[in-house]
């Protein structure tokens, strides 16, 4: 077993919390000064555990043990959301940096091969999971030329003032790794909830997105009579009240979906609205409700159209996420190292987050564990975790580790 030093592992979280500090949260968006500061930072702690060190041209922050054989990389990422928590994605990083580096002190376990990972922008700032994208080689080039922050700021002037831009893209070394491990917050209750202490994480949700656009007739909000209406804000409202009902029929307890925003034109209260519109997204572990639902998106726009008199359409316009299963062997590895730990205070569990991992699956096996939320609130200052579960989820993916390097050594 590799046993992790919890108090270390604290302290460098509260140092990496220091960058970008807001009272209980961090701003620590990508490319900022303190973000690259933190890389930096990150990148002397890897030194200091005997890690060969690069950053790269994305500015992903890679810890390497001069370990050889088959290889684990274990991270996540370190930049933050606008106004976000200290342990999303931190957690991760850590975790990361802290098994390498006690592996590297043990007898026992000198020859694991652990390396350790930031990965860049993860939380889109300029496009999301940037980092895992560029290192798996699947970044559109187009979309990384074009890339800009809500500043306007270029990705690519960003890369430049940072330094990073002229250093080469790490790819993914395919001879080198067998899997990648992630550990992260659940952001969300039910681990508290359910009074348990580590969550392994099965699937990370598929995700479907629409704009719906209303159309129908503007005119005078005083001498239109109801029944000669058509009105864009009441078929709006109308899908809205309807599809909640279609979508609890088809539903589990864990499918979730957001009306994110809605707009109805020309917006002023004598005018009768004309135009409407609602951005949808859902998300669950199965496909074919995926599906489901989104078929009864459109069943409703034609019946509702015909019903008011109005134009309904749904434009699907992102594409869509599928569901991202996590390799099982690995899960089983975790799972075995969490019973050890906490006997039975675990759960598999999905994931309803995104992550990194919805990019690495399809290139190299991928593993997920989760620790608990305080009242399930992430992307928020008011994120976090009680130190012990902290302490409990690190050292039970670095179980998890060594298990799997023993499977493959053995």
């Amino acid at each position: 077993m590799i046993q992790i030093n919890g108090e270390r592992l604290l302290d460098d979280l509260r140092t990496l919390r220091s960058f970008g500090a807001h009272g209980n949260g961090v701003i620590r968006t990508t490319l900022t000064d303190v973000d690259i500061a933190s890389r930096e930072w990150l990148a002397g702690r890897m030194r200091d555990a005997g890690l060969k060190v690069h950053i790269d041209g994305v500015s992903n922050v890679f810890g390497c043990s001069p370990a050889t054989g088959p290889a684990l990389i274990i991270g996540s990422h370190s930049d933050t959301q606008p106004r976000g928590g200290w342990l999303d994605g931190a957690l991760g990083v850590m975790y990361g940096l802290e098994i390498a580096r006690a592996a590297r002190e043990q007898a026992g376990t000198r020859e694991f091969a652990i390396d350790a990972v930031s990965l860049a922008d993860e939380e889109s700032t300029f496009m999301s999971c940037l980092g895992s994208r560029s290192w798996c080689g699947v970044l559109d080039e187009t979309l990384f030329e074009q890339a800009r922050n809500a500043d306007g700021l270029l990705l690519t002037d960003a890369l430049a003032k940072s330094g990073y831009g002229d250093h080469p893209r790490t790819a993914l070394d395919r001879d080198r790794y067998i899997g990648y491990l992630e550990a992260h917050i659940e952001q969300g209750p039910y681990l508290e909830e359910l009074g348990l202490k580590i969550g392994v994480v099965t699937t990370i949700v598929g995700i479907r997105a629409c704009r719906v656009q209303f159309s129908g007739e503007q005119n005078h909000a005083g001498t239109t009579p109801m029944a000669r209406r058509k009105d864009a804000g009441v078929a709006l409202f109308e899908f809205a009240t309807r599809l909640r009902t279609l979508f609890q029929k088809l539903a589990t307890e864990k499918t979730v979906w957001t009306i994110g925003s809605v707009e109805l034109l020309p917006g002023a209260a004598s005018i009768i609205p004309g135009e409407a519109q609602l951005n949808l997204q859902f998300r669950d572990e199965d496909e074919q409700r995926l599906e489901a639902m989104m078929a009864a998106v459109h069943d409703l726009a034609t019946t509702l159209a015909a019903e008011l008199g109005v134009t309904i359409d749904v434009d699907s316009g992102r594409e869509p996420i599928a569901p991202t299963r996590m390799d099982a062997g690995f899960q089983t590895h975790l799972g075995e190292a969490a019973r050890t730990a906490v006997g039975d205070a675990w759960q598999n569990m999905p994931s309803a987050a995104g992550h990194d991992p919805m990019v690495i699956s399809h290139h190299l096996p991928c593993a997920m564990l989760f620790i608990p939320s305080i009242r399930g609130i992430s992307h928020d200052f008011a994120e976090d975790s009680h130190e012990v579960d902290i302490v409990t989820g690190c050292q039970v993916l670095a179980d998890g580790a060594a298990r799997i390097l023993s499977a493959v050594d053995g």
